[in-house]
């Protein structure tokens, strides 16, 4: 088998780079150009399940990805991406698009279980290997002075669901089945065994 000394990541998540430092990977951002339309590739299709969609989108990411890669002349390696979403029921919870609509979704999960999907994709050349990470989450019934007081700190913007399991949104979490990191936006367990398939020394 092929060994790799590094993987792309192609994430501007903070909380990704964390997380593949946690297990010693050592990467390169691939990060979309300001002309690339990174956050069109989100856009929900009519009546798709959320965890048709995470995978969908995570596997556009990689396909953006692998172009920039060899647009750039960049050295092989390696590319991982993911996508995150939270949903309740059929319902996808995407990154709100202003404080309104974080305080509106906070108010959904309020009291409430829900579903974290991360699908996880890596490519190396032709070969793609993927998987899917579904973890449970239940909030404790908030109330609207809770919700505008997190919706204040900002916090909530630019991520699934409105919040952040790693910030103040912790406080909120009355149980979780499945896995932290995968709420986090890179489940490690998936990750690790998708890098050693690849053959990506940990």
């Amino acid at each position: 088998m092929t060994v790799s000394a590094f993987i792309y990541l192609a994430s501007q998540s903070p909380r990704r780079r964390q997380l593949l430092e946690q297990l010693g990977v050592i990467h390169e951002l691939l990060l979309p150009e300001a002309h690339e339309d990174a956050e069109g590739l989100e856009q929900v299709l009519a009546r798709e399940a959320p965890s048709v969609y995470v995978q969908r989108v995570t596997h556009l990411k990689l396909q953006a990805a692998m172009q920039r890669l060899h647009a750039r002349g960049l050295p092989d390696a390696p590319v991982l991406c993911s996508d995150t979403t939270v949903a309740l029921g059929r319902d996808i919870l995407g990154k709100p698009v202003d404080r309104e609509d974080a305080a509106r979704m906070l108010k959904l999960l309020s009291g409430r279980t829900h579903r974290v999907l991360t699908a996880v994709a890596v490519q190396w050349g032709s070969r793609t290997w993927a998987a899917l990470s579904v973890s449970h989450v239940r909030f404790a019934r908030l109330t609207d002075g809770q919700v505008n007081a997190y919706v204040a700190t900002g916090e909530p913007m630019g991520k699934a669901g409105a919040y952040g399991i790693q910030g103040r949104a912790a406080a909120f979490v009355e149980h979780i089945s499945g896995s932290y990191s995968g709420i986090m936006g890179l489940p490690l367990y998936e990750t690790a065994h998708l890098l050693a398939e690849v053959g990506v020394k940990l």
